[in-house]
């Protein structure tokens, strides 16, 4: 099981998958939007989403977790 999490403090612009999809390493699960930059969140591991933990608009920290992957 992996945790994605923010890298930095911004606001959730996209969420790029949904619960159930399987992903690849390396592929954009969440992309987060700070002083009007695009900063995408990438799977650190291959598996399925088990859990999407945040909204589009929500603002999260750096640290936060955003998605659980097994």
């Amino acid at each position: 099981m992996a945790e994605v999490k923010a890298s930095m403090a911004g606001s959730v612009w996209k969420i790029a998958v949904s619960v159930g999809e399987s992903v690849t390493e390396g592929q954009d699960v969440i992309i987060l939007e700070s002083m009007k930059m695009e900063i995408p969140i990438s799977a650190d591991m291959a598996g399925t989403v088990k859990e999407i933990k945040v909204n589009e608009t929500d603002f999260v920290n750096e640290g936060d977790v955003l998605a659980i992957i097994e």
